[in-house]
């Protein structure tokens, strides 16, 4: 493991794993072994986890003075890292008691913060604290699951004599979500992970003043994001967004079903959010409690123009489409519900994809803006365009789907094995869509007031081509261009799709 020397000579150890830009890590515990994180759910996919080893931990060194392991004396090892690493500014990540540290460290050093992520963090450093009676309170949601009465006596049973091993121990279940086989072990590797003589010192008198923190936060212009677990008992949500309003730029999510430790009770569910947040290029947009991811390229006051995938893909779909329009347009990529790095409600369906492009495009102020759209996206864009015409600019429909009855029907997809980069449930829903459409999307298409072109793909696209002719007869004033390319025009055929769409004025 790579080591650096800290202020004061200890050596400090970290591990490195993942790709893309740093993202430094501070572990909670208090003072336990930073390999508990892993690789945060798989966030090494999109970042470089820099993971630190607190003092006393891990591999790092045991400090000649115990008084160090108090939190705000620990502010220095986290300076000393950034120095190590030649970094001017740093993406910040703290779990637990180690966000007291990440927000200590960014009050000292705001200049030294890009972004901020507090995952269910202690909120001791900001004064907020939740109380035993709230923790017992909000422990209450697990009154259902058979371990809940042994772990409840046990908890009632604990006094000031319990070792904090012991109460840790205890605790354990109300940590996660699911007190299945993997959190029991994740929860049983802090026994051995922790350094259980420092850990009552890192919150010791005179760690934290509140006021003071508050105050210096105000100095803090980088983005933060904090994150709860839906089930964590501390902190809870209610404290988790109070915490939230000490930072000038902070917004929150709350992981349904989490506890706290999200990445182990749902690692895409806690990638997903965290990665959107931590890609400069990526905002994220809020329609009817659905979170939604969008790239975004362009110059900010150039002629806006949306583009949206198909089923199964993303905005990465796009990649060579947007360094294209990017010269001379503001792009924006959505990633539809389900999809890339958004939110994965569990309700999906042409209307329900219809609903949240408009709402997207009204959040953004993109009325008006030229609408990109491919296949399934394609039908959720003209669905949009018949129903509030005026809300699209120019629209481009990519190998849509026809919306009339198929013959024969789809038959009932099997999901491939191993993990998908969008819900699955998404194709059952829109098969039987497709299958049996509502016959009023069909005979909507004559309501489309925006200009629109149609692409299709030719004879070796599966879209039966004679219903795409339909359908550009059916839009009126609607322009019918044909690239044998196939389904994915955009991709097989990028220069001609782009020769279409420009000729056609987007």
């Amino acid at each position: 493991m790579p080591t650096f020397t800290s202020h004061d000579g200890t050596e400090l150890a970290y591990r490195v794993q993942g790709e893309g830009e740093p993202l430094v890590c501070l572990a909670g515990g208090p003072m336990r072994d930073a390999g508990y994180l892993g690789d945060l759910g798989g966030l090494a996919a999109h970042r470089t986890l820099v993971l630190l080893d607190a003092r006393g931990t891990g591999a790092s060194a045991v400090p000649a003075d115990p008084g160090t392991y108090r939190c705000d004396r620990q502010v220095g090892d986290v300076e000393a890292l950034r120095a190590h690493l030649g970094l001017e500014r740093i993406d910040l990540l703290g779990h637990s008691a180690g966000g007291n540290l990440a927000v200590l460290y960014a009050a000292a050093h705001p200049e030294r913060i890009r972004s901020l992520v507090l995952v269910t963090s202690a909120g001791r450093a900001l004064g907020v604290v939740t109380t035993d009676e709230e923790w017992d309170k909000a422990a209450e949601v697990f009154a259902d699951r058979p371990w809940y009465p042994e772990a409840r006596a046990a908890l009632d049973a604990l006094d000031a004599d319990t070792p904090l091993r012991r109460v840790h121990e205890i605790a354990a279940p109300f940590g996660y979500g699911r007190w299945d086989a993997h959190a029991q072990e994740h929860a049983a590797a802090g026994g051995r992970e922790t350094n259980w003589e420092g850990a009552p010192l890192y919150h010791g008198e005179g760690a934290y003043d509140p006021d003071a923190t508050r105050r210096a936060l105000g100095a803090l212009s980088a983005p933060v994001l904090v994150v709860a677990g839906e089930h964590d008992a501390g902190p809870t949500p209610a404290k988790a967004a109070e915490a939230a309003t000490c930072f000038p730029h902070a917004e929150v999510v709350v992981q349904p079903g989490a506890g706290h430790f999200p990445w182990v009770d749902d690692a895409e569910a806690f990638v997903r959010p965290v990665a959107a947040f931590l890609d400069p290029a990526v905002r994220t947009v809020t329609v009817d409690g659905v979170r939604l991811s969008c790239r975004v390229a362009g110059p900010e006051d150039a002629r806006p123009v949306v583009l949206v995938h198909g089923r199964g893909e993303n905005s990465g779909t796009w990649t060579e489409i947007v360094a294209d329009l990017a010269a001379d347009h503001r792009v924006y990529a959505v990633d539809l519900r389900g999809h890339g790095l958004s939110d994965r409600p569990g309700r999906y369906g042409f209307d329900d994809f219809r609903d949240e492009l408009g709402g997207f495009l009204k959040a953004l102020g993109l009325t008006g803006a030229g609408v990109v759209a491919h296949s399934m996206g394609a039908g959720a864009a003209y669905l949009l365009a018949q129903r509030e015409p005026g809300l699209i600019g120019r629209l481009v429909l990519e190998e849509a789907p026809a919306f009339v009855p198929l013959d024969p029907q789809r038959p009932e997809a099997e999901r491939p094995e191993g993990p998908l980069a969008f819900d699955w449930d998404i194709v059952p829903a829109t098969d039987a869509q497709l299958n049996a459409p509502d016959p009023a999307w069909r005979a909507g298409a004559s309501a489309i007031t925006a200009p629109t072109l149609v692409l299709a793909g030719g004879p070796s696209s599966h879209v039966p081509q004679g219903e795409l002719v339909r359908l550009a007869d059916d839009i009126p004033g609607a322009r019918l261009v044909a690239i044998d390319a196939g389904h994915l025009i955009h991709e097989t055929r990028p220069a001609e799709f782009l020769a279409a769409i420009r000729e056609f004025g987007i």
